[in-house]
């Protein structure tokens, strides 16, 4: 767990993060852990109650002050629904804008530019993490629903738990043909399943 003083190395204000982390810490969940926190700061006026950026492993959260900083407004979004983290610079601060994978969009501005850079790497190497889980239970997803008793790379050593339906090698093969024209098959596993087929023909 990161200790304060861990969480203000790019000029955090010391007591926004005080009066921040221990609610951070109430709203994760079991093996969820905060990363960072990057506090806004804003050019012009004064702002006793600034806006949050927390990241954690599971999440990114938006935290805003309500009721002149008496109460805290959580927006979260899980990193397996987040398509892009964006970081745009300007002359005295950076906007981040979060967009998801449902095409929803929020934006925080005047976060210091050494913050907001620290927060995009971060989210940039857990995106590239979610892609690929996301990509993974996609083709999962391709497979299961394209199904009918065809396994693919399953060890020969494990035993079947149930028999697979008896099928006609003529159905197989195309059925084994619509999988790579999908996408699901690799051009390698097409031809490995194929003349597992026919030599048994």
């Amino acid at each position: 767990m990161l200790s304060i003083k861990e969480l203000v190395t790019e000029e955090q204000d010391p007591k926004v993060i005080e009066k921040v982390l221990p609610k951070v810490q109430e709203y994760c969940t079991s093996n969820e852990e905060v990363q960072y926190i990057a506090v806004q700061k804003k050019t012009i006026g004064v702002n006793f109650s600034p806006d949050c950026i927390a990241l954690t492993n599971k999440r990114i959260i938006l935290i805003r002050p309500k009721s002149f900083g008496l109460s805290l407004d959580f927006k979260d979004f899980s990193w397996m629904n987040v398509a892009d983290v964006h970081m745009k610079e300007g002359v005295f601060g950076a906007t981040i804008t979060i967009k998801t994978t449902s095409g929803q969009s929020e934006s925080m501005e005047d976060i210091p530019k050494a913050q907001a850079r620290r927060l995009y790497r971060f989210a940039q190497e857990m995106e590239e993490t979610k892609k690929e889980e996301r990509r993974q239970r996609d083709l999962e997803d391709k497979r299961a629903i394209a199904g009918g008793g065809i396994t693919i790379n399953t060890p020969s050593n494990q035993p079947q738990t149930t028999a697979a339906p008896v099928e006609d090698p003529m159905e197989k093969l195309t059925k084994l043909k619509s999988m790579l024209d999908m996408g699901i098959l690799t051009q390698a596993e097409f031809d490995a399943k194929k003349a597992d087929i026919l030599s048994k023909m």
